[in-house]
């Protein structure tokens, strides 16, 4: 039987921002602490459910609830979402390089189609005055230039 593995600080940070109420909850917190029940204004949800919202953004560090008197503040803890903004700057730097290769690659490709366009409108040219300054025939019709 495998063994499962402990769930990592990025995992559960992830999993609790794939809740868009928990996301809309940090998005106010991030404007300064707020109580659970300003908290639970903005939502069509019980006190039950914000409370569980709360324990899974808790438990990822997003979070920390304080006690004062009857008042529970909510502050928001900015130190996972640092770490998740780590992780996903490394694929940043991954897409960015791949982008920087491909935008190499095509100017390449520009340039070799430019060239082959300039020889081949080069050697058109050469038979054209070729036939002009043949002695003894006379064209009757105009040259084709191909773009």
């Amino acid at each position: 039987m495998k063994k499962a593995m402990p769930p990592d600080h990025l995992s559960a940070t992830f999993s609790a921002l794939a809740d868009p109420t928990r996301r809309a909850i940090l998005a106010r917190l991030a404007s300064g602490e707020a109580s659970v029940k300003e908290l639970m204004a903005p939502f069509e949800i019980s006190p039950p459910a914000i409370t569980k919202h709360l324990k899974v953004l808790e438990r990822a560090g997003l979070i920390t609830r304080g006690r004062e008197a009857q008042w529970r503040p909510c502050k928001l803890e900015a130190q996972p979402l640092h770490e998740v903004h780590a992780w996903i700057d490394q694929y940043r730097q991954f897409w960015e390089a791949s982008l920087d290769r491909l935008e190499d690659y095509l100017r390449d490709l520009q340039a070799q189609n430019k060239d082959a366009i300039t020889a081949e409108s080069s050697a058109e040219h050469m038979q054209e005055v070729q036939q002009i300054a043949k002695p003894g025939k006379k064209r009757t019709t105009k040259p084709v230039v191909k773009k």
